[in-house]
């Protein structure tokens, strides 16, 4: 029993998905419906860039997903692969609109305008400079809530995303995170700042969530062919208006990725099918369970050796 899966931000880099755009014309033409849609040539920046323009999180959400949704048709469609037997779609983060797009919750276009805001307003929740987020690797969610709890009082963190064993992410204001980095080194805890520019999912996110639930409310939630794992709760969910509510959380809290996948694993799932840029996700699942099989796909030779 399989599922199908797809990355978050971070998994970006300049001409991801040109092979396939160049040779199918339902790439062209989905490539050609993002640009109308958003109003400018997302198409144009995927392929060619320059980098940091695609690195921006307004613009980034939008492209992995174009770039996932892409590949995850093209499979489908021209190569006939029923991925809707798929027993769970699950997404890390932005990866969730990819998994509710895919299975049928929410129209091509609503998601790729929907992430165009939610990169827009989660980049501008916090100044620049004032917020970010720290690697921690080779811990445990209950060893750093340990320490997270035994310093409140001087720092506010928040475990951002609990991604494998080993690999927990934090978000927090800039300062309290450089406390933080001290205590994990007076701990031996391995630590690595991350080139973002925002703390995502906690909560300072909370004027990007006061934006999302108003643009959210505004969607049309349809029900979907297939079961998603909310990241909010690691569990399943099928239910649209509860959904809903779970993106808008989403923004605020803890991705429970690592949760996810134990669950999906736990209900039968031995396969898992990474679509998308990139191999995130994929190494996570390796680390979590090394007795899965995983497949990432993202050419035209991936999907052709790929064995439902």
């Amino acid at each position: 029993m399989f599922s199908v899966i797809f990355p978050g931000q971070g998994s970006q880099i300049v001409g991801m998905g040109k092979e396939l755009y160049d040779k199918y014309n339902m790439v062209k033409d989905l490539f050609k419906q993002a640009d109308d849609t958003l109003n400018f040539s997302i198409s144009k920046l995927i392929l060619e860039g320059p980098k940091e323009d695609l690195d921006l999180t307004a613009n980034t959400q939008p492209a992995i997903f174009l770039i996932s949704y892409s590949i995850f048709n093209l499979a489908k469609n021209e190569f006939k692969l029923d991925l809707n037997k798929a027993k769970y779609f699950a997404g890390h983060s932005l990866g969730e609109y990819s998994a509710l797009s895919c299975a049928g919750y929410l129209d091509f276009s609503d998601t790729l305008k929907i992430l165009r805001i939610r990169g827009d307003a989660m980049q501008n929740s916090v100044p620049k400079g004032q917020g970010g987020m720290v690697a921690v690797l080779g811990s445990t969610v209950d060893e750093i809530e340990k320490i997270l709890t035994e310093n409140k009082e001087n720092i506010k963190a928040q475990i951002a995303n609990d991604n494998s064993e080993g690999q927990i992410v934090l978000s927090g204001k800039t300062e309290d995170l450089e406390k933080l980095i001290q205590i994990l080194k007076d701990n031996s805890i391995k630590n690595i700042k991350l080139p973002v520019s925002a703390p995502f999912h906690c909560e300072l996110m909370s004027n990007a969530a006061k934006i999302m639930t108003e643009e959210l409310n505004k969607l049309n939630f349809k029900n979907g062919q297939n079961k998603l794992i909310s990241n909010v709760t690691g569990n399943e969910i099928k239910d649209p208006e509860e959904l809903k509510n779970l993106l808008i959380m989403q923004i605020e809290n803890r991705v429970r990725w690592r949760e996810s996948v134990i669950n999906m694993i736990e209900n039968d799932v031995n396969h898992f099918i990474e679509i998308g840029p990139g191999k995130v996700l994929s190494g996570l699942v390796k680390r979590i369970n090394r007795n899965v099989k995983i497949d990432t796909i993202n050419s035209q030779s991936d999907i052709e050796g790929l064995k439902l």
